[in-house]
């Protein structure tokens, strides 16, 4: 196309600005239509001058121009390749329709690819043909829509007229012979108007999917950054417990150091002590053996005489430094030690291995997902269930436990209980044996005057302080029974209705739920607390006065 069109600027008339006409050249070597050129210069006749409108080059006198033959050939040759051109430029910009194009009605021959159909006409049209409808100002009022095959569907089998009603009673769409003849009665509205109610209906789910898939990919991308929040967790716990593991192996091994050098100090200390002792033993031995020697030869004197002469002289036996006999202990030099060592391991691996068996309850409790919904029936809270046993180490003086440490009441009388640094001194509170953590759920049969708690496992035991009594401090979270009241940092907040002899509760350690139910298949919900937990928790009890009771029941 571009070289076309040089051709044509190059064989185009600077006057008429057209492809040449008769073609004539100058003396100057510029060429002009012979028409063109000739009332340039009948304008000029008057002047006696004539130029090139180019170069202005003049001329005297007019000179007599002729057809030039050659660039009158190439002119029409360009003429003919132009036409070509045109015409390919025309089917490039009218393309015919394919297999998959909607074909023009009215083409004859080749068709051409349909631009729009009208849904009066019932036919599709190219771009030539669609034109009627733009100038007509009655057929500017069809409904032209997007190229549509099977125009003829929209035709009623039955009375071959264009369906536009829709039958909502049939879910079906009808012509207006249909309206007034089997759908008689029925819920009849234009198609057009049940087009624009789907259409906003479909707008709608639209819309509603739409903000579904931003609400997953919002979903996506915290479970991503879930993913990475796991990963550096995991990471830095795995790091700081090979650092306390660590820590932990050189105090034993420094321990172990200062034991073994206490052990050789002492028995340095022993060996030097007994080798002193024997020293001096051996040195009275060897006294006493001279001086028997001594007596041995006195004793082999026969003048009678000599004999008493010398016995008197005989010096007294000194009395000895040593016991006449060493009591040798059984031999348990440092046995007591080793016992002593022995009890230390047993009492570290207790220690390790429950510390084991909660740390990796903890860490197989880790529960970073999505959490599940909470139950809604009891059968889906017993899934749940703890079976929760008492500490006596805990328990107030006045109440006794039974039940295999399930049940505890409140007495008139303290109980003999030992000293205990775990044991409540002034509130009359016991906590549960184990740690809860994860999801649990247990029941509580109460009487009297009860709170239900739970509880981190720091929380104070001695005085008479709100830091030690549930739900007046940071540490706890406790429902009162019978007052129908919740506590947690001495915040209170009152709940409507009763709480019904066994009540219900419901931890989700991970989530930070706890929930409190009354006890029944369809569970109706007293109170719930949300909350972020920092400790596993421990379940506990304060029962108020003589008689008062709270039985942690087994699992039915």
């Amino acid at each position: 196309m571009e070289q076309n069109q040089l051709d044509r600027e190059t064989f185009s008339c600077s006057i008429c600005l057209d492809l040449l006409t008769d073609p004539v050249t100058t003396s100057c070597g510029h060429s002009y239509c012979m028409k063109c050129i000739k009332t340039q210069w009948d304008a000029e006749d008057q002047k006696g001058i004539h130029s090139c409108p180019q170069c202005r080059e003049t001329f005297t006198p007019r000179p007599v121009l002729k057809k030039n033959t050659i660039l009158a050939a190439l002119v029409e040759q360009l003429k003919k390749t132009g036409l070509q051109v045109a015409a390919a430029a025309a089917a490039a910009d009218h393309p015919s329709a394919g297999p998959e194009d909607v074909a023009c009605d009215v083409c004859s021959g080749r068709k051409l690819k349909a631009i729009k159909s009208c849904l009066v006409c019932l036919a599709s049209y190219c771009e030539k043909h669609l034109q009627p409808h733009y100038d007509s100002a009655a057929l500017r009022k069809h409904k032209l829509v997007e190229p549509t095959r099977n125009l003829q569907e929209n035709i009623c089998s039955r009375h071959d007229e264009v369906m536009k009603m829709f039958c909502r009673t049939d879910q079906k769409s009808i012509c207006y012979l249909c309206s007034v003849d089997e759908h008689k009665g029925h819920d009849t509205v234009s198609a057009a108007a049940e087009s624009t109610e789907r259409q906003r209906e479909l707008e709608e789910r639209r819309g509603n999917i739409q903000q579904r898939i931003q609400d997953r990919e919002k979903d996506v991308k915290l479970l991503q950054q879930e993913v990475e929040a796991i990963n550096r967790s995991a990471d830095k716990t795995v790091e700081d417990s090979e650092k306390i593991f660590t820590q932990l192996i050189r105090l034993l091994q420094k321990r172990s150091s200062e034991v073994k050098q206490q052990i050789r100090s002492q028995q340095e200390t022993e060996v030097s002590r007994v080798k002193d002792v024997q020293e001096k033993l051996e040195q009275e031995i060897t006294e006493l053996k001279r001086k028997d020697a001594e007596l041995e030869q006195l004793s082999h004197t026969e003048d009678h005489n000599q004999f008493l002469l010398n016995c008197p002289s005989l010096p007294a036996l000194s009395e000895s430094t040593h016991s006449s006999s060493i009591n040798i202990r059984p031999l348990r030099h440092f046995e007591d030690v080793t016992a002593a060592v022995s009890e230390l391991r047993e009492k570290l691996q207790d220690v390790l291995r429950d510390t084991g068996t909660n740390i990796s309850v903890i860490v197989t409790e880790v529960d970073v997902l999505l959490s599940e919904p909470e139950p809604k029936s009891r059968a889906g809270f017993l899934k749940y269930y703890h079976e929760i046993t008492l500490d006596p180490n805990t328990t107030y003086r006045s109440l006794v436990l039974s039940e295999g440490n399930r049940k505890v009441t409140r007495m008139n009388q303290d109980q003999f209980y030992s000293t205990h640094p775990d044991r409540f001194t002034y509130w009359e509170q016991v906590l549960s044996r184990k740690s809860l953590t994860g999801r649990c759920y247990w029941e509580v049969e109460w009487s009297g005057t009860v709170s239900a708690a739970v509880t981190y496992k720091n929380i104070r035991r001695v005085g008479s302080g709100t830091e030690c009594g549930f739900g007046f401090n940071d540490k706890s979270w406790a429902l009162y029974c019978n007052s129908s009241k919740f506590g947690h940092n001495n915040i209170w907040t009152s709940f409507s209705g009763p709480v019904s002899s066994r009540l219900g509760v419901y931890l989700d350690h991970t989530a930070g739920l706890l929930s409190y139910y009354n006890v029944s298949d369809t569970m109706t919900l007293i109170h719930r607390v949300q909350t972020t937990f920092t400790q596993p928790l421990l379940a506990g009890v304060w029962v108020r006065h003589h008689g008062d009771s709270a039985e942690f029941l087994k699992k039915i």
